[in-house]
């Protein structure tokens, strides 16, 4: 008999802890590499968050150009690094040991302009007078 997760829908610990993983070594593999697309020569990559399926055969890999908030800018990127993706999985397979690389999935990472939106709504004087309140 199988056993049931513990908290259906959230991720495993074993998840978050691939998910680290894969972001530490996709983080120094991209910042070292010298990837030929015009899309990413010179461009600081930002790599927020990995999340992995259950069976951590799949990685979506939340990424952002450091100093690019556009959305444009955003999108480019993870285009850019889609195109690289088989290239990033070869070398990945090479810097962790699970026991299989996950395919990477590249998606342009918005959780920067959530946080700044929410900062900004927090720090209006009518909200503040409510939470001080």
């Amino acid at each position: 008999m199988a056993k049931k997760p513990a908290n259906p829908g959230l991720p495993s610990q074993r998840q978050l802890r691939a998910g680290e993983i894969i972001r530490h070594a996709l983080a120094e593999i991209i910042s070292r590499e010298d990837l030929r697309d015009p899309d990413l020569t010179g461009v600081l990559v930002t790599v927020g968050e990995v999340r992995c399926s259950p069976d951590l055969k799949r990685a979506k890999v939340y990424v952002t150009p450091l100093g690019d908030d556009s959305e444009a800018g955003r999108t480019r990127l993870a285009g850019a690094l889609n195109r690289a993706a088989t290239f990033l999985r070869g070398r990945l397979g090479r810097e962790i040991e699970l026991k299989f690389t996950p395919e990477l999935h590249f998606i342009a990472d918005k959780s920067y302009d959530e946080a700044t939106a929410i900062d900004r709504l927090l720090s209006d004087p009518r909200v503040r007078r409510d939470v001080e309140g």
